[in-house]
């Protein structure tokens, strides 16, 4: 068994309402007034209210190098990466008693808006009470899919040695990316669904001492999958220029969940032996309001299974790896009862699929 005990947070304190950033959008883009009129509809029809940044609003008004970039980025994803690890080993709602760092026996670092040599879980480990022998693996490039896959190697690890522990923490920082000189409608529609998120989540192998502390159901994962369309390499990710990572968002995504989703999720389910009105919601990462509009028919189901992924990316947009943890961190909070199942989903570069059965025990 892989029991996913915890999920902890942190959140960057510059919070902007979604009017704010149209307002701002609409006087630096770089597009004649006509294209603008016609793309700022995007930000209304994103279901998103307000999202967090770890910087102000005034300094996307200016240029910045890719190294300033990263130089932020390497200070940011530490400071939250253990806020959030804080959070997620503190959780006196879900242990009895504090985690200590010590018994972390591996680190997965999940980011895809950064770059950092030694990894920021190097950094991690110089900072709080781990052992110097905890296992690292830092997962980069699988964007909005990274933290479903960094689950599932998590689970992985714990099947294997289920008296360990993994600690999956995942870091977004994707205002970071944003380029006020990028005309392209990529880049328009990343500064309207995009923010920045981090999240840390904690899973014990069945053997594990600490499974002792656990004070409710918890999501166990029962098996994984992973699916990668061929020849779809355009359909999100990142170019590289001199200012740094430049968005690649296809509008083609929905129609992907309709065809390419939807094989994967229905053999997906039947080699589990269930049906999909076996799950009475669904952790899905909120790829935006389409994406979850898409998954809603591919499931044939409204969008109660899927309420908690409209309300992270309402509060928080789509911050990438970072935010199926959100979302699965307020179906726990709900509190389930044993045997209940869910699937949790996330959509990736690739183009790929990432999917891992749930059953709260």
């Amino acid at each position: 068994m892989a029991y996913i005990t915890s999920v902890g947070y942190s959140l960057p304190t510059n919070e902007l309402s979604q009017k704010d950033i149209k307002d701002f959008v609409k006087h630096i883009f770089p597009r004649n007034e006509r294209d603008v009129t016609r793309l700022l509809p995007v930000f209304e029809n994103a279901s998103v209210e307000k999202r967090q940044f770890v910087m102000p609003l005034e300094w996307f008004a200016k240029n910045h190098s890719f190294k300033e970039r990263n130089d932020i980025y390497e200070e940011q994803a530490l400071i939250h990466s253990l806020q959030a690890t804080d959070n997620c080993l503190q959780n006196k709602e879900m242990f009895d008693e504090t985690i200590p760092y010590e018994a972390v026996d591996m680190i997965i670092y999940v980011s895809s808006t950064g770059i950092s040599t030694p990894t920021i879980d190097a950094r991690m480990i110089n900072e709080r009470d781990f052992r110097d022998d905890v296992k690292r693996m830092p997962l980069w490039g699988l964007g909005c899919a990274g933290g479903s896959a960094g689950l599932a190697r998590a689970m992985e690890f714990v099947h294997t040695y289920p008296q360990k522990n993994a600690l999956v923490v995942c870091v977004e920082l994707c205002s970071l990316t944003f380029q006020k000189n990028d005309h392209r409608k990529s880049n328009f529609i990343g500064a309207a669904l995009f923010g920045d998120g981090i999240s840390a989540a904690l899973v014990m192998g069945e053997k594990s001492p600490y499974v002792q502390s656990i004070r409710k159901p918890v999501p166990k994962m029962i098996e994984s999958s992973s699916k990668l369309l061929k020849d779809a390499l355009d359909v999100m990710g990142w170019n590289m220029n001199e200012e740094g990572l430049q968005v690649i968002f296809a509008r083609s995504i929905p129609t992907l969940v309709e065809t390419f989703w939807k094989s994967h999720v229905e053999q997906f389910v039947e080699q589990m032996s269930l049906s999909k009105e076996d799950f009475p919601f669904f952790v899905a990462h909120p790829g935006g309001k389409k994406v979850l509009e898409a998954y809603q028919g591919v499931l044939n189901c409204d969008a109660s299974k899927f309420r908690h992924s409209y309300d992270v990316l309402k509060e928080h947009g789509n911050m990438s790896s970072a935010t199926v943890l959100h979302v699965l961190k307020r179906w726990m909070e709900e509190g389930q009862v044993s045997n209940v199942k869910s699937l949790l989903a996330a959509l990736g570069p690739g183009f790929s699929s990432e999917l891992i059965s749930l059953e709260w025990s």
